[in-house]
């Protein structure tokens, strides 16, 4: 009975450290990043086209992306996420255009982090969005934020930065 309740330990321990470390995924995210893509200020509203640079760094199980993305040529804004991983589970912080702190939640799934975003005030309707951070080969990273329609209740792409290592 010992033998099998030590087995059984060992079992769930090696089965739960197999994805708890985090570190290597996220070192694949450091970096200094470039690239472009659009926004919409609404579910509704038309595309703004985005340039962007980021530098994001590793520490551990830790993330910080800081960096900076320009529309219509002249209006830029810093935008930054700081994630923690414990576990298999994600959390942390998200400070977009309006300079206002959100939180994000969420867990890594093969080369993404999938994140439940609870913005700081009602956008769109609700408080509720999704963002994903997808390592999208060695030297690309694509960031998405989808959000719910609230007159069409559909999924809505409401922002897409790919970028790519410098």
């Amino acid at each position: 009975m010992v033998k099998r309740l030590a087995l059984c330990v060992l079992i769930v321990c090696t089965a739960g450290g197999a994805f708890a470390n985090e570190s290597p995924f996220l070192k694949s995210l450091a970096g200094s990043w470039t690239g472009s893509g659009m926004m919409k200020r609404t579910t509704a509203s038309s595309p703004i086209n985005l340039s962007c640079s980021f530098q994001s760094k590793a520490n551990g199980e830790a993330l910080s992306m800081d960096g900076k993305c320009t529309g219509m040529l002249v209006v830029s804004r810093a935008v930054s996420a700081q994630l923690k991983a414990t576990g298999g589970s994600y959390a942390g912080r998200y400070i977009g255009p309006s300079g206002r702190v959100s939180t994000l939640n969420g867990a890594r799934r093969e080369d993404a982090i999938e994140l439940a975003v609870t913005w700081s005030r009602i956008v769109n309707g609700d408080r509720a969005a999704t963002m994903t951070i997808q390592r999208a080969g060695a030297n690309a990273l694509r960031i998405r934020t989808v959000d719910k329609d609230p007159a069409s209740g559909k999924q809505v792409v409401t922002s897409e930065i790919n970028l790519q290592r410098n």
